[in-house]
């Protein structure tokens, strides 16, 4: 990785549901997500050009969807939703968490062997063990309602102030037994990323 990058540490969470109230399912949801706790360059001061650490940040990406696929046990072609997200610490500013938008959508594509889908993000300026919700979209049509979900993440001693968790999550199947209706994995047919 880039002298940018001062990686600290890796925080990661396994889910797998096997029913959600209603019969157990043939193939129970996996859901993870990673976070990598990295210094912010930019900490404590206001700098005008930081799209240097974009650039930086690409090898990362590819690294945490790379380290969520290990945790499902499954290929990028396998994976069936996901999302990103950031939380910068206190001594840091929003616009450092916007730095992750490029390069993770990059980083998971090109660990997945691409994808079309909208990677959907959450972001926010936070204190060390800060709760965020990672939504999660499916990977080929954002349309498809079944995959509309999400995964809850938290660094205990994260980010300090003068760091920043960048975060990727995926998902092996939608929620348990959706039944709301829309789109279905099985009607995709554009594939514009959309329908």
């Amino acid at each position: 990785m880039s002298d940018l990058v001062k990686l600290r540490k890796y925080v990661s969470t396994l889910e797998e549901t096997h029913h959600d109230g209603g019969t157990r399912l043939n193939r129970p949801v996996t859901k993870a997500v990673v976070g990598g706790v990295i210094a912010n360059p930019y900490a404590g001061r206001h700098v005008e050009d930081i799209q240097p650490l974009m650039k930086a940040l690409e090898p990362l990406a590819v690294d945490l969807t790379e380290r969520v696929m290990k945790l499902l046990g499954a290929k990028g072609s396998e994976l069936e939703a996901y999302g990103k997200g950031a939380i910068v610490g206190l001594s840091g500013e929003l616009e450092h968490a916007a730095l992750w938008h490029q390069p993770s959508g990059f980083g998971i594509r090109h660990a997945m062997g691409g994808a079309k889908s909208i990677v959907p993000s959450t972001v926010k300026v936070a204190p060390a063990g800060a709760r965020i919700d990672i939504p999660l979209h499916h990977v080929t049509a954002a349309y498809v309602r079944s995959h509309f979900d999400a995964i809850e993440f938290c660094v205990p001693d994260g980010p300090r102030p003068n760091e920043i968790v960048f975060i990727v999550a995926a998902s092996i199947g939608g929620r348990p037994h959706a039944r709301v209706g829309g789109l279905t994995p099985g009607e995709i047919k554009v594939g514009d990323g959309q329908r």
